[in-house]
């Protein structure tokens, strides 16, 4: 991806969405363009106009530790997108080349034997492995039944993002569709900015914004977010609504992918509608018995 235009569309952005107020600064009137100014910004980060206008068109190279921080606090950077500018100074510094993750890809990773054991350890919520491009690599037998609508199309290629945007039943097993499509993005934009140079995510990318308006616009709109704990809302075809609690944990030993635990709260709704997705996937599936042949046959 150009390095250049996504610092420039990203501090731009930031900057748009500080208001003067909020900033501590006099509002004043005849704005010309919505949140700050670059002087403003440049005043906030105790900088030259023409240093911060420099770093706006795309220049980080060689900006130092210190100055990428007092721009993150004049923008009011929150630390998914401080981690993000710094990312995005890394590739620009030519600096991300020895730390950046190795690329991985679902046709070429799988789960080593004792990490397959400890999904396989969690019996009572979904648990399952995904990169950063949101690519399923490995699952738990309840991921599995979990997301089976995922499955259920070959064309999402078990991937979440493309599921979320190109696949119909995402608008039913998310009821809370916009938030949902914003987290996917967001967690897309963070990855791209923290491995710049994966030619799969750059593909996922182009595909979706030809193929969906609503990845386009929010891709655009350059928010990016850690994917550490929160819930969710979700309407499973055989078990109905379920709210869940999840954690996504970084492994340490997998650069770059993430492992995560969907739980929910004890003797509640949601919790029995696990227990009965659980007995339903420990169920062997009895084959449909063969029409009987009609007369004559």
């Amino acid at each position: 991806m150009d390095n250049q235009a996504e610092v420039r569309e990203f501090l731009t952005s930031r900057r748009a969405k500080i208001s003067p107020e909020r900033a501590g600064l006099p509002a004043g009137t005849r704005r010309r363009v919505p949140g700050l100014r670059r002087s403003e910004v440049a005043a906030l980060a105790d900088m030259s106009v023409e240093y911060y206008a420099k770093l706006e068109r795309g220049n980080l190279a060689g900006a130092s530790p210190a100055v990428l921080e007092a721009v993150a606090r004049a923008l009011r950077l929150d630390d998914a997108e401080r981690a993000h500018l710094m990312n995005l100074a890394q590739a620009a510094d030519g600096s991300d080349a020895l730390t950046r993750p190795r690329r991985r890809t679902a046709r070429t990773w799988s789960a080593h034997r004792s990490l397959q054991w400890v999904l396989d350890a969690v019996t009572a919520g979904p648990a399952f492995v995904r990169n950063g491009r949101m690519d399923i690599l490995a699952t738990n037998r309840l991921a599995r039944a979990f997301y089976d609508d995922v499955y259920a199309t070959p064309a999402n290629q078990a991937n979440l993002a493309r599921f979320q945007f190109l696949d119909p039943a995402s608008r039913r097993f998310y009821p809370d569709w916009d938030l949902a499509a914003d987290m996917a993005v967001a967690i897309l934009r963070t990855e791209a900015g923290r491995n710049p140079h994966d030619k799969d995510l750059h593909d996922l990318v182009g595909e979706l914004s030809t193929r969906s308006d609503d990845f386009r616009t929010r891709w655009g709109a350059h928010n990016v977010r850690r994917h550490g704990t929160g819930t969710k809302n979700f309407h499973h075809a055989a078990v109905g609504d379920l709210t869940l609690a999840y954690e996504g944990l970084e492994m340490t030993a997998e650069p770059g992918l993430t492992l995560t635990v969907y739980t929910a709260e004890p003797a509640s709704p949601s919790d029995e509608g696990l227990r009965l997705l659980a007995s339903w996937t420990a169920t062997p599936r009895t084959p449909a018995p063969a029409p009987a042949p009609q007369s004559g046959e």
